[in-house]
């Protein structure tokens, strides 16, 4: 029978780092993310690299040509099955075309562990490793209610979204944001349902600077006194600050966002972005392979965090205009724990 692992005993497993680097050096891992060239993804691969050297691991890293390439995704996952992996982790392009493919690593013995994204259906992996990416839109749709005070009674809000609406982060993201701020947010699993009328509009931006550009732009035309601005990243931030900025409004609007990379962070320092929640993958990573590794020993099992159906790696506000009644950390130290 496989044991279950707690957050608290899959924390203390770093102290046991010498007795794996020694035992399991045959134990391989594998690391498959949507891209390579993401700073997220670089440095989840950091993490992974790092902690597989220090238990003795070895480790296979993978990436999808572009976000979406489920192909070489399952080309990836059937080549960690021929070569005998006791674990992967892997942050899906298509969270439920990749299932097939990873229940027959599940039926071949291997530990399945979604990073960031969880699967559709989310059970399809063993454990989900990941940001709590409704608490961190809630952070910032709280942060940003009370930075407006009485006049959130009548915001402008422009939703920037990642895709459609389907069940992933952006939609969580989203509808964390509406809920932080105040807004009835009807269906969770789903954005773009909501009635109430400071909502301008959502619009998609494929996570990037020239989607964030241009759906800040479509939406100023439906209101071009939009004075909130929810963005699903911070490449999309930097986006609709910029055509906010092309038409002399970017210092009127409340822009907040979610990641917590170095540049988003710097965008918070001069003032681009009013706030953002900041992830941290290289813990995802890390906290994975040390996953794999008490599989590989004894057959653990990680379980999720206490409350929740995924284990939370954590997430905090990044603000350099505090508010009372919602935590958050400085520029500064968000600087020191950013990445990218």
């Amino acid at each position: 029978m496989k044991k279950l692992l707690t957050g608290t005993a899959l924390a203390l497993l770093s102290t046991t780092s010498v007795a794996y680097a020694a035992a399991h050096a045959e134990t391989t891992a594998c690391l498959i993310t949507k891209t390579d060239t993401n700073p997220f993804f670089v440095k989840m691969r950091e993490g992974a690299t790092a902690k597989a050297e220090e238990l003795g691991i070895n480790l296979m890293t993978f990436a999808g040509k572009v976000d979406g390439d489920n192909e070489t995704q399952v080309a990836a996952v059937e080549t960690c099955i021929a070569d005998g992996a006791s674990g992967i982790l892997i942050t899906a392009s298509n969270t439920s075309a990749i299932v097939p493919v990873l229940e027959q690593a599940k039926e071949a013995g291997i530990l399945v562990i979604a990073l960031d994204t969880p699967l559709d259906p989310a059970d399809a992996a063993h454990a989900t490793f990941a940001t709590d990416n409704f608490l961190a839109g809630e952070l910032i749709g709280q942060w940003a209610a009370a930075t407006l005070g009485d006049e959130a009674a009548n915001a402008k809000i422009a939703m920037l979204d990642l895709d459609v609406s389907q069940p992933t982060v952006g939609v969580l993201r989203d509808q964390g944001f509406l809920q932080g701020f105040g807004i009835d947010i009807m269906d969770p699993n789903m954005w773009g349902d909501e009635t109430d009328p400071r909502i301008v509009g959502n619009d998609v931006t494929q996570g990037n600077e020239e989607g964030g550009r241009r759906a800040m732009e479509n939406l100023l035309a439906q209101d071009p006194e939009i004075n909130v601005v929810y963005t699903i990243n911070e490449p999309a931030a930097a986006g609709a600050y910029e055509a906010l900025r092309a038409i002399g409004r970017e210092n009127d609007v409340l822009i907040v966002s979610v990641d917590g990379g170095c540049p988003g962070v710097q965008n918070v320092a001069d003032g681009v972005i009013g706030a953002t929640a900041q992830q941290y993958p290289l813990d995802m990573a890390s906290l994975g392979i040390e996953a794999i590794a008490a599989f590989a020993a004894d057959g653990t099992v990680p379980t999720p965090t206490e409350g929740k159906d995924f284990f939370d790696t954590g997430v905090s506000l990044v603000t350099g205009a505090p508010v009372d009644g919602v935590d958050s950390i400085d520029v500064a130290e968000g600087t020191d724990r950013c990445w990218g």
